[in-house]
């Protein structure tokens, strides 16, 4: 995801063809994984880049969003041979009006179809849901949210599809203060309908960056700001009724603040990232139990010592052990790859980015597991500095 605060309790801080194959092998200072430079994005007119989304598996090829380049400027949907490190531009959004622009968030792949979300476009300029047909490139605008005082605006975060349904969060827009929404689309239809609309008043969480998870019928999800202390908060949401609850508003002291990610759900347990908070204020990972709303910090990063800060990035899980990434620290402080034991809270540093040598720097996207490999991108870095994708063996 794209970073969102400057300053974490302030006010949003978001606006944030040619095939180069790269092999970059290195390993950081404490003698690590070694990584692999799948590619480069490069500025030339065509290719995409700046890469803020996770991948996603289609039979084989990694499919993902960049928020800009492209014949218009205004993002792409690639794909990735992840055994060569070709790249395709599959689809080049339009800057026409009706055609969605800048997507941040990943796709999800329901019968080989990809779902995905822009930031902006649409003939309200406010976002939309597309398709994307990934054999062809045929791409539709599958709704269009509006600029006015009800609906969403700027889908930030990626969608959900249960039950033929597809399901996501707008940053933006709802009934209720402009502090966001939950959504339901139906992609036959285009049908859409505001299944809650946060608010600056109730102590319910607003401005939810992350995407939603559906844990056998309900759904949970993040609110960045919010909940009781203002820090943020993890809800859950009925989306057959829209009946919304806080199970946990992240507190003061060594608590977390500010979750930017999408949760996770292991063996009973929801899991996610803080992007603040923690005694170092550089952000935490943390569990909470969905049926008591109990939660607990598992592991604060640190400003100091090479460990990684401000873990924006999704978790994904691998028998017990949970991988991420982090925008900042490491040995060259332009992020890491990291893995935690959800037994113990045990942080390991898997990957220290260099700010050299073409390295990727800033990945803020969560990894996906792969043939025992761990793929994902980095925002900056490359030989062009537009972005790269990445494969680390854990």
């Amino acid at each position: 995801m794209v970073r969102l605060f400057g300053s974490r309790k302030c006010l949003l801080r978001f606006y944030l063809a040619l095939m180069v194959f790269v092999p970059i092998r290195a390993a950081d200072a404490a003698g690590a994984k070694s990584e692999t430079l799948l590619y480069s994005f490069q500025n030339n007119g065509a290719d995409g880049n700046i890469p803020n989304a996770n991948l996603t598996d289609v039979d084989g090829t990694l499919y993902g969003t960049t928020k800009y380049g492209g014949a218009s400027n205004v993002g792409t949907v690639y794909s990735i041979d992840p055994s060569t490190g070709a790249e395709k531009v599959v689809y080049s959004f339009q800057n026409n009006g009706a055609d969605g622009a800048n997507p941040v968030a990943g796709l999800i792949n329901v019968n080989g179809t990809l779902y995905g979300t822009t930031l902006y476009g649409g003939v309200s300029g406010a976002g939309t849901v597309f398709s994307i047909t990934a054999s062809t490139g045929a791409e539709s605008v599958v709704y269009a949210f509006q600029n006015n005082d009800a609906d969403g605006n700027v889908p930030y975060a990626s969608l959900i599809a249960v039950n033929g349904t597809l399901y996501g969060t707008t940053l933006y827009g709802g009934a209720n203060d402009g502090a966001g929404t939950v959504f339901s689309v139906t992609p036959s239809t285009g049908a859409e309908s505001v299944l809650h609309s946060f608010s600056n008043e109730d102590m319910g969480g607003d401005y939810p960056a992350a995407g939603l998870i559906n844990v056998n019928g309900t759904l949970y999800g993040t609110a960045s700001l919010g909940g009781e202390f203002g820090n943020g908060a993890v809800f859950s949401i009925n989306p057959s009724t829209g009946t919304y609850a806080v199970l946990h508003s992240f507190g003061n002291g060594g608590d977390g603040n500010t979750p930017e990610s999408n949760l996770i759900y292991v063996r009973g347990t929801l899991y996610g990232t803080t992007v603040s908070g923690g005694p170092s204020r550089v952000g935490t990972v943390f569990s909470v139990n969905p049926s008591t709303g109990a939660e607990k910090v598992l592991y604060s990063f640190k400003n100091s010592g090479g460990d990684g800060k401000v873990p924006v990035g999704s978790l994904i899980d691998a028998t017990d052990t949970l991988y991420g990434t982090t925008e900042g620290g490491g040995a060259s402080g332009v992020g890491t790859v990291y893995s935690i034991n959800t037994s113990t809270g045990a942080e390991k540093l898997l990957y220290s980015f260099k700010n050299k040598d073409g390295d990727g720097t800033l990945p803020i996207a969560g990894l996906m597991d792969f043939h025992k490999a761990l793929y994902g991108t980095t925002t900056g870095g490359g030989t062009q500095n537009e972005g790269t994708v990445f494969k680390i063996k854990p």
